[in-house]
């Protein structure tokens, strides 16, 4: 028994995979299983990239479920099989933990806080066009990870208020300290101001230092764009989500008094208009209209064109724990 190896066999792709949509009436996502046992995703995926890319930017998103992903090393190796362009997570707008090498926990946001639908670091001018989410340990209850397409939320927003965000874009305000948003050592990754400060000059970003230890920064960015690849348009904004407005009003009130001015973070039109309370409501009405909502199982893989489709998530109970690999930096170029 000593002198036998295992060999591997020589199948197509087609013979080693199957699949389908996760759910009948929704294209997003493609769910992609093995049909034999065995089969090693990594491999696969490294052999049929170009493929799963393909596919990918058809749906948006790539369900990978029943494969034996056993770790966390696993899950990066799989992600450098899609990609040889895995991203540390700069200019950070939530508390997340680097977990092994580019890797991170998803947002550390409170069990029983909703995380609204959006698109990854679209409050930038450059950000990741692949998303990984790797499902260590799905929560006893909720903990879902909606998912919705960019194309179709940018189809059903009315076309004045597209109009209206196309042409003036959408300004984001930050303010930075202990009692406002992430500390803005954590947000550059340094400690160093002149580091802050150069980065912030070459990505258009106003910057003003207040005190020993605060920072207040405006960037004006795209509202809507077009995929580099596909060329179709997508909504690709966090208005909705930095608007001081989506807060609890009661947090939102405590923040401020504790502030003593400025909530911690805030979006405006590109020209500093307030943008509309019916607005925002009808943003975030789009995205819980276009919302695929599917329970998580462990080891499971989910990959998102990061232009074609936003992701959120839902409040749970127990434990939980998804980690998160971002890859193709990719940037909008647009200067307002």
């Amino acid at each position: 028994m000593g002198s036998i190896s295992r060999r591997a066999i020589a199948l197509s792709a087609g013979t080693l995979v199957k699949e389908n949509n996760l759910l009948p009436d929704s294209p997003l996502p493609l769910l992609i299983q093995p049909t034999v046992d065995g089969v090693d995703l990594i491999q696969w995926a490294g052999a049929n990239r170009a493929l799963i890319l393909t596919k990918l930017r058809t749906h948006g998103g790539i369900l990978f479920r029943g494969f034996a992903v056993a770790s966390i090393e696993a899950f990066e190796a799989f992600m450098s099989a899609l990609s040889d362009d895995l991203l540390d997570y700069s200019y950070r707008s939530t508390p997340r933990t680097l977990v092994s090498g580019k890797i991170y926990t998803s947002t550390e946001y409170p069990s029983h806080q909703t995380i609204p639908l959006h698109n990854e670091m679209s409050y930038s001018r450059r950000w990741p066009m692949l998303l990984g989410f790797f499902c260590v340990e799905a929560a006893t209850k909720g903990g879902e990870t909606p998912i919705a397409d960019s194309r179709r939320v940018f189809a059903r927003i009315s076309p004045a208020i597209r109009e209206r965000f196309t042409e003036k874009g959408v300004m984001y305000v930050r303010n930075y300290g202990d009692v406002l948003d992430l500390p803005w050592q954590d947000v550059f990754q340094t400690a160093d101001r002149a580091v802050v400060q150069d980065y912030c000059r070459t990505n258009g970003i106003e910057f003003e230092w207040r005190g020993e230890n605060e920072l207040r920064t405006s960037q004006v960015c795209q509202a809507v764009a077009r995929h580099p690849v596909t060329g179709e348009m997508v909504w690709f904004n966090q208005s909705h989500l930095f608007q001081v407005s989506s807060l609890n009003p009661e947090i939102r009130e405590s923040l401020m008094v504790a502030a003593g001015r400025e909530p911690p973070r805030n979006a405006l039109y590109g020209d500093g208009s307030a943008i509309e309370d019916a607005v925002l409501d009808e943003i975030r009405a789009t995205y819980e209209q276009e919302a695929v909502v599917f329970p998580w199982e462990k080891r499971d893989i989910l990959i998102l064109d990061n232009m074609l489709a936003a992701h959120g998530r839902k409040p749970y109970r127990g434990a939980r724990k998804i980690v998160v690999g971002m890859a193709q930096s990719f940037g909008s170029g647009a200067v307002f």
